[in-house]
């Protein structure tokens, strides 16, 4: 269910494809069955395009991981993790409008800009 420009990562590759990521990583973590999940998908994806080479785009598939969610205290999806230098910099659940995602990005967008000055 991923998009163009949006990578699907697995408990397997989470730590090397986001935690190690040189550049600021929004992970989705969703399920098949989420409907709020398939509305915030375009969002999702459409940010990906937008953000492109900027901000790394990645899902996590739920029911096929459970590992990763675990680790990161998932208890409701649609969630939102924005991670930076390898931790946690914020968060969204549930479905959110464009604007508060967005919002959000270009926050951690900004603060990674000024940590490499």
């Amino acid at each position: 269910m991923a998009g163009i420009g949006v990578l699907e990562v697995t408990d397997a590759t989470f730590d090397k494809d986001v935690l190690q990521s040189a550049e600021p990583v929004l992970v989705d973590f969703w399920a098949v069955w989420c409907g709020p999940c398939k509305a915030i998908a375009p969002i999702v994806d459409d940010l990906a395009t937008t953000y492109a080479g900027k901000l790394k785009v990645v899902k996590v598939n739920v029911d096929q991981n459970s590992g990763t969610p675990s680790r990161y205290g998932i208890r409701g999806i649609p969630a939102l993790l924005f991670f930076k230098g390898g931790k946690v910099a914020d968060q969204i659940v549930g479905y959110v409008p464009r604007e508060v995602v967005e919002e959000k990005v270009n926050r951690i967008l900004s603060t990674a800009a000024s940590t490499l000055v």
